[in-house]
């Protein structure tokens, strides 16, 4: 059987014996209970019998620790009794020892000296490894002679290899042995082995037996085995503390049962508070018991008291305490802890679980605490605490509404599809539930989606619950505007223009007016050519107000909003920390998503496809373990990207396919337009024009940007240089004017850049120039090197056929250095062509030595230091663009393709220097 996430410690055992001597030298593993170590020695016996070490093992019995040589017996009986190399009297007393004869009991300084001979003179013929597990459960006698052997084995053929648990020797004395502690699991490694042994486990119940077992590969091992079918697939089955299976209740169970009800009670407290503060226990014991009653768990060796600390010194004994206890008890626990905690939120939970019945007052408060962890990210523990509101609403009513909307949660955010679909249903069989629910049609559509259902049907069932709701369309209403939200993006995924006007016309039916969020949500994110400034305006001013710890929901709502604007830049360091948290599982499955799928696109867009790759990698897996089955189109739209980038044709074609065929199959028109645009530009690496050019027009038609497919402005200069290619001039110059015509350049730099290039390449040969020279002055044009390397291309092209054959080299030789960093193989091929055109040959950067001017290294450093363009055009009295410029030639030298980059690469930069 695999060993998971071991091997750094079997490496270095090896290690410790390499040193240690002449393969000699003793070693204790140390560890807690079930954290392997018996699973590591087995590993390392294994190596070292490959090796050609014989291995001779034994292992301490808690049964037999009053029978004196049993664990020694173990030990030497396969060697047999011929025992030829010791004297008589060595001889005579070890097979006394061993109980091969009767005698009188040796001496045990004899027994140990015989052991060390024997032992050696076996040795001499063969390498030994001696493996003692379980070392706090041998036998006295035993213990003696093994100590006595271990400390001498230094410079020897022997190694001595023990394992005990941590501060547990029994009479073992080491003295003075070295130790290696053997940790718990790493975070990876315990989800690979739960993964691997509980595949079936739902996401959030995986999460929580991590959480409990905290890296004890015995409990993640044993834990499931004592959950029932329900409680492996629906967290909100569990119990507070998971149970134990009967050989985890044999180890722990039997030891905390055994202790005074005063001691029990008090450890209680410490499990069900979640806290190790000495002083809040003290209050919360009150008259009922005290801190000194934990004195037998002390003694027993299952807690430790510090002056401002408990700590249990066992994940398992958290579970043996609350499995000990009287569900009375735990009431009375969860009521003590209520009167003394802090936090609002932990008060109103331990008052949740010390009532008995329905509670409305407290179900109220419950259900405003759901709203408060949302907020703070915690999708899964909003999920419990709206679904134990609804335990304790007396108002059949109360509780199909609690219920439907723990539903929508778990689908539309925390990514718990099985726990969903059964609060769902306990929600509508409760005959109480508004015909209209907006929570339950929502709850339904994103269940539907995520279930191979069809986008169409989704949408339709949202937006007729929301036009048949009673609700008068007030904008305070948060229900009603968390539907408006679902069926904003429902909508764009249909992706036609009669969803899209019915969509937007819901959100304006809202009075006073739509939230601003969801505003610039309804009009910037699906249609953004016919947004107005104002609502530009208005997400440029909720960007800037994003700050530390945002609200996961509300930040990625923003980054949908700004993703055709192109201000996903500006957004990238929250989404980056929203995903490392998510990553670390304190933050909603779906938030992680949308943060991976923005921050993927970003880095495309921003030429770091390596990293687009890695995160849509990351997406895709987030994706499947979570039961989203709808959102993997984003990553391999993505990956389809980076493909037709590289001119990795088949793959692009491939996945291009697989989308549309996809998208065909789950009425998602919307998803469609994102495969025709990353086929649109692979058939362009291809040099398949005509297929491009049809292509393309099938995203939006030659000149004019169709409403509501913002991927029509993405794909605008695909399509320009597709119909020139293909002798199309006429379109060509309809849709750059249609691009012009509708602002795009007034949206964002990117599509400035895009909007002009579109407009130089359409020019007469006269007017050109100074397009091109207007496309290449767009500010921070280098933030998007590969639409800007492919500007360049095409202006050294058209300089080329002018004859300014000194011009041509010089924007050739920029794009063709930039398309190289990025791996655009086709786009690099037509670069070094057309130089080659000019009479030059373009050697790799790799080929030649790396030299940065000295003006160039001062913009270089003022860049690294994060200075914009402009900032750096005052400091050195030039202009933005000249600075653009210099970047733009910067880059490839470095062997770069993004500003983030600069700090590393002027480092490595002065090293080779």
């Amino acid at each position: 059987m695999e060993l998971i996430g071991r091997d750094d410690d079997v490496a270095s055992i090896r290690a410790f014996f390499e040193t240690a001597g002449v393969r000699g030298g003793a070693l204790l593993l140390v560890g807690e209970a079930g954290v392997g170590k018996t699973a590591v020695l087995d590993a390392f016996a294994a190596v070292e019998t490959g090796r050609g070490t014989r291995v001779l093992r034994a292992a301490g019995v808690q049964f037999e620790a009053e029978v004196n040589y049993s664990v020694l017996n173990q030990l030497l009986f396969p060697l047999g009794d011929d025992m030829a190399p010791l004297t008589d009297a060595h001889r005579g007393a070890l097979r006394v020892a061993l109980g091969y004869e009767l005698g009188s009991l040796p001496d045990r300084l004899v027994v140990s000296n015989a052991a060390v001979l024997w032992l050696r003179s076996v040795a001499a013929e063969t390498p030994l490894l001696i493996i003692i597990d379980d070392l706090h459960w041998v036998d006295r006698a035993s213990a003696e002679v093994l100590g006595f052997v271990a400390r001498r084995l230094v410079g020897s053929p022997i190694a001595f290899l023990g394992a005990c648990r941590t501060a547990e020797r029994g009479f073992f004395s080491g003295g003075g042995l070295s130790e290696m502690t053997l940790p718990p699991l790493a975070a990876d490694a315990a989800r690979t082995l739960v993964d691997r042994r509980f595949p079936t486990l739902a996401p959030a119940v995986r999460r929580r037996l991590l959480s409990e077992a905290r890296g004890n590969p015995l409990a993640l091992l044993e834990l499931p085995s004592a959950l029932d079918g329900d409680q492996r697939t629906d967290f909100t089955a569990l119990p507070t503390v998971l149970p134990l299976p009967d050989r985890l209740q044999a180890m722990f169970a039997s030891r905390v049962g055994g202790l005074p009800e005063r001691c029990r009670l008090m450890m209680l407290l410490g499990v069900l508070g979640g806290t190790t503060e000495v002083t809040r226990l003290r209050e919360a014991g009150g008259d009922t018991c005290d801190l000194d009653d934990l004195r037998p768990a002390e003694d027993d060796r299952l807690v430790q008291v510090t002056a401002n600390r408990l700590s249990f010194r066992h994940p398992l004994i958290r579970a043996a305490v609350v499995q000990a206890c009287s569900e009375r008890d735990r009431r009375w626990a969860h009521g003590a802890l209520a009167e003394v905690v802090d936090a609002p939120e932990r008060r109103v939970r331990h008052l949740a679980e010390s009532v008995v019945g329905p509670d409305e007052a407290i179900a109220g408060r419950l259900e405003a605490t759901a709203q408060a962890l949302l907020r703070q990210g915690d999708a899964i523990a909003a999920v419990a605490a709206l679904t134990r509101a609804a335990e304790l609403s007396p108002a059949p009513a109360d509780r199909s509404r609690r219920l439907a909307e723990a539903a929508y949660v778990g689908a539309e955010a925390g990514g718990e599809m099985a726990t969903a679909t059964r609060l769902l249903g306990d929600a509508r069989r409760s005959g109480s539930l508004d015909t209209h629910s907006l929570h339950a049609a929502a709850a339904a559509a994103h269940l539907l989606i995520n279930s191979d259902g069809d986008v169409t049907t989704a949408y339709r069932l949202l937006a007729a619950a929301i036009e048949a709701g009673d609700h008068g369309y007030d904008a305070q209403n948060p229900v009603l505007v968390e539907a408006m939200y679902s069926v904003q993006l429902i909508s764009w995924w249909v992706g036609t223009e009669e969803a899209g006007r019915s969509a937007r016309a819901l959100v304006d039916r809202l009075v006073p007016e739509p939230p601003p969020l969801l505003r610039v949500y309804a009009s910037v994110f699906p249609d953004p050519v016919r947004a107005t400034p104002e609502d530009v305006a208005t997400l440029d001013t909720l960007i800037d107000s994003v700050g530390t710890g945002e609200d996961p929901t509300r930040l990625v709502r923003i980054g949908t909003a700004a993703l055709f604007a192109d201000r996903l830049s500006r957004l990238r360091g929250p989404e980056r920390h929203l995903a490392q948290l998510s990553r670390e599982g304190r933050g909603p499955a779906r938030r992680h998503l949308g943060a991976l799928i923005h921050l993927a696109i970003d880095a495309f867009l921003s030429g770091r496809w390596p990293e687009a790759q890695e995160l849509s990698d990351e997406g895709i897996a987030v994706s499947a373990e979570h039961g989203f089955t709808f959102f993997r189109w984003y990553f391999d739209w993505v990956h389809a990207l980076v493909a037709a980038g590289r001119g990795e044709v088949e793959a692009a074609r491939r996945l291009t396919d697989d989308l549309l065929r996809w998208a065909v199959a789950h009425q998602a028109t919307g998803v469609t337009f994102f495969g025709l645009q990353a086929r649109a530009l692979g058939e362009l690496a291809a040099g398949d024009h005509e297929g491009a050019y049809r292509t393309a027009t099938r995203i939006s038609p030659a000149g004019r940007l169709a409403p509501y497919r913002p991927t029509a402005m993405w794909a605008g200069l695909d399509l320009v240089e597709a119909a020139l290619h293909t002798g199309r001039r006429s379109e060509a110059v309809a849709h750059a004017a249609a691009m012009r015509e509708a602002r795009l350049d007034e949206l964002s730099p990117r599509l400035r850049l895009l909007t002009a290039a579109a407009a130089a390449l359409t020019a007469d040969d006269e007017c050109a120039r100074d397009r091109f020279e207007a496309a290449l002055a767009t500010p921070d044009a280098e933030l998007w090197p590969f639409e800007l390397a492919r500007v360049r291309l095409a202006y050294g092209e058209r300089l080329r056929r002018l004859r300014d054959t000194g011009a041509a080299r010089e924007h050739l030789t920029i794009a063709h250095d930039v398309l190289t960093g990025l791996g655009a193989v086709p786009w690099q091929e037509r670069a070094a062509g057309e130089l080659r055109a000019t009479g030059m040959t373009r050697r790799s950067t790799t080929d030649v030595a790396v030299t940065l001017t000295p003006q160039e290294r001062e913009i270089a450093d003022l860049a690294g230091a994060g200075l914009t363009n402009k900032q750096i055009g005052q400091k050195l009295f030039i202009s933005h663009r000249t600075v653009g410029d210099h970047l733009y030639k910067i880059f490839p030298k470095l062997g770069i393709t993004s500003r983030a980059a600069l700090r590393d690469a002027l480092t490595a930069y002065d090293q080779q220097g």
